[in-house]
């Protein structure tokens, strides 16, 4: 069962992309080609793949856990709906989540 996620670029332009459940935000992100560096590679040590979710889908999702919400603090342009992608395991019930890549995303791997 396929679902669909759709990413707002850091300049606001839809890009959806298809996906299985079980697969990782962050990979879904990185495979559609947006500015998701993910230094730490899912193991919350950075703020690189910070994501806002859409505020109706925000308490929908699993709680973050305490370690995550640490480390939105170093978070560039973080807000009440922020996110870590790498930490969003995707599920059928996400089908047409919505995500925004802050406009202060800095990709470094695109250097």
């Amino acid at each position: 069962m396929s679902i669909t996620i759709t990413f707002l670029d850091p300049h606001g332009n839809p890009v959806a992309a298809a996906c299985e459940p079980g697969d990782n935000l962050l990979r879904v992100g990185q495979a559609a080609g947006l500015p998701l560096e993910g230094t730490c590679e899912g193991q919350m040590a950075c703020s690189t793949c910070h994501v806002i979710v859409a505020a109706e889908w925000f308490d929908r999702l699993p709680p973050a856990a305490e370690e995550e919400e640490d480390m939105l603090d170093f978070a560039a342009g973080a807000r009440r709906t922020s996110r870590l992608s790498c930490q969003i395991e995707l599920t059928a019930e996400m089908d047409g989540l919505t995500v925004s890549i802050p406009a202060q995303s800095n990709d470094l791997r695109r250097m």
